[in-house]
C-alpha cells in the first residue's frame, strides 16, 4: 500500500466525520425544538388559571402534547445512538489508516 493509498484513506475518514459532525449537528436541532415544544407545553399550562374545567381538559391536551415531546426525545435519542455507532465506525477505520501508515512507514524503513 502506497503513501497516496493512505492519504487517500485519511481524506475519506475525515470525510466520514464531517459527516458524523453533521447528523450530530441535526441531532441538536431536533433537541432544540423538542425543548421549544415543551416550553409551548409549559406556557399553555400557565395561562389555563381561569375556568377549572376549561382547565383539566387543557391538562389532558399538555399531557398528550408532552407524551408527543416525550416520543420525540425517545426518537432523537435513537439518531444519537445511530451517530455513535457511525462515530464508532470512524475510530475502526482511523485505526486501520495508522495501521496502514505504519505498515509504509515500516516499508520505507526496509528499503
Amino acid at each position: 500500500m502506497g503513501l497516496e493509498e493512505v492519504v487517500m484513506n485519511i481524506e475519506e475518514v475525515v470525510m466520514n466525520i464531517e459527516e458524523v459532525v453533521m447528523d450530530i449537528e441535526a441531532v441538536v436541532m431536533d433537541l432544540m425544538e423538542v425543548v421549544m415544544d415543551i416550553e409551548e407545553v409549559v406556557m399553555d399550562i400557565l395561562e389555563m388559571v381561569i375556568d377549572p374545567e376549561e382547565v383539566v381538559m387543557d391538562l389532558e391536551e399538555a399531557v398528550l402534547d408532552i407524551e408527543a415531546v416525550v416520543m420525540d426525545i425517545e426518537e432523537v435519542v435513537l439518531d444519537i445512538e445511530a451517530v455513535v455507532m457511525d462515530l464508532i465506525e470512524v475510530v475502526m477505520d482511523i485505526e486501520e489508516v495508522v495501521m496502514d501508515i505504519e505498515e509504509v512507514v515500516m516499508d520505507m524503513w526496509k528499503w
